[in-house]
Order: C-alpha cells, then sequence, then structure tokens
C-alpha cells in the first residue's frame, strides 16, 4: 500500500473526536507500521453533500495517486434536505465512483451503505420514516454504482453496531471514538479478506 485517499462527510472527516481518533486516521496508522512511507490524505469535510464530494474531493484525492481509496457519503443528501434529490444523487455517485476508477485504474476502491434508521437520535416518527426511506433508495443506488463500477460496497446498514448506544457520540449520529475504532479495525478486516493487504493495528 503506497498511497490511501479518504474521501467523504463526517462519518470519515470526523465530529466529537480528535483527529487521531478517526477511523481513516486509525486504519492509515496500520498502514504506515507495514509501510513507513505511506502516503495517506483525509479529504472528508464534515457536512459535506455528495455534490460537495464529487466538486471538491476528487480530483485532489487522484492526485495524491492512491492505489486505496474510501469514499462514503450521502447521508447529508437525506439529512440536510426535506425533498432528498434521488435522482441527482444517482447521477452523482456514478460520477464519483466512474472518476474514480478512471483516474485510479489500478486502485482498490470502497463505498459503504448508511445507516437505514437512528436509534438514538430522538426522532420524531414522520421525520423518521422519512429519512428510513429516502436512505434506503440512496443505498440501493450506491449498490447499484459500486457493482457497476467494481467498487466494494460496505454493508454499514443494518450492522449490529448501530444499536449499541457506545457507538455514537451523545447527538447519536456521529461515531464516538469507540465507533471509530470499530469502523477502523473491521476495515482492516476488509482489507485482509477482500484485498489480501495486511495491517498491523494498534493493540494486534
Amino acid at each position: 500500500m503506497r498511497a490511501y485517499a479518504a474521501l467523504g462527510d463526517s462519518f470519515t472527516a470526523g465530529r466529537d473526536s480528535i483527529d487521531a481518533e478517526r477511523w481513516a486516521d486509525l486504519l492509515a496508522a496500520g498502514m504506515r507500521r507495514v509501510n513507513p512511507d505511506l502516503r495517506y490524505e483525509n479529504f472528508a469535510v464534515d457536512g459535506a453533500t455528495s455534490a460537495e464530494v464529487l466538486a471538491d474531493q476528487v480530483e485532489p484525492a487522484l492526485a495524491l495517486e492512491p492505489d486505496f481509496v474510501s469514499v462514503i457519503c450521502g447521508t447529508n443528501d437525506v439529512l440536510l434536505a426535506t425533498r432528498p434529490d434521488v435522482a441527482g444523487y444517482e447521477e452523482r455517485i456514478d460520477t464519483i465512483l466512474r472518476r474514480l476508477r478512471e483516474g485510479a485504474p489500478e486502485a482498490m476502491l470502497a463505498t459503504a451503505t448508511a445507516p437505514e434508521g437512528w436509534h438514538f437520535m430522538g426522532l420524531r416518527p414522520r421525520t423518521e420514516k422519512r429519512l428510513i426511506e429516502a436512505t434506503t433508495e440512496l443505498n440501493a443506488i450506491t449498490r447499484q454504482a459500486a457493482k457497476r463500477y467494481g467498487v466494494l460496497c460496505l454493508p454499514v446498514a443494518g450492522h449490529e453496531a448501530l444499536r449499541d448506544p457506545a457507538t455514537f457520540s451523545p447527538d447519536g449520529l456521529h461515531p464516538s471514538t469507540a465507533g471509530h475504532q470499530t469502523v477502523a479495525r473491521e476495515g482492516a478486516e476488509v482489507l485482509r479478506e477482500y484485498f489480501g493487504i495486511e495491517l498491523e493495528m494498534e493493540g494486534e
């Protein structure tokens, strides 16, 4: 592993956690224990929509000449809109993955679905129903786009950790320190299983 670029929103950029605790940073630290010369940049921005990932993060990520890219976005397309632009998201995620595949054809690419329910946010039933319906639709689009471009799509939706309050910060939405550690640990397992990449994670 020579270069890792992380793209996305607050799930990757982090919130309510210091930089050293973000899951992508922990994953990169595991990579650096194997290759101290690893180039790593976390381009993710708290609050970023898929439009902002496309406009602001894709090209800088490709300039890093990565051989591994994680790109996870779409949740803010739902949370920040009363009427999510599902058709727009479908076009944007297709363009994001296509440009990454074309710009780094040999790179390992990974994305993920988003939670389809939030158990610790105290949402009103009507709001929760709207968010679940929109996120379920976006997840289906993400899976289809990932399949189209040979991108690994991690099944965050339905993960058992989403029912554990320790996984979340006090807002019930963003990962806690323990949540970031869980993502990093399982991310390392994914790299081993699907890409044959061995990492040395802290505590192993």
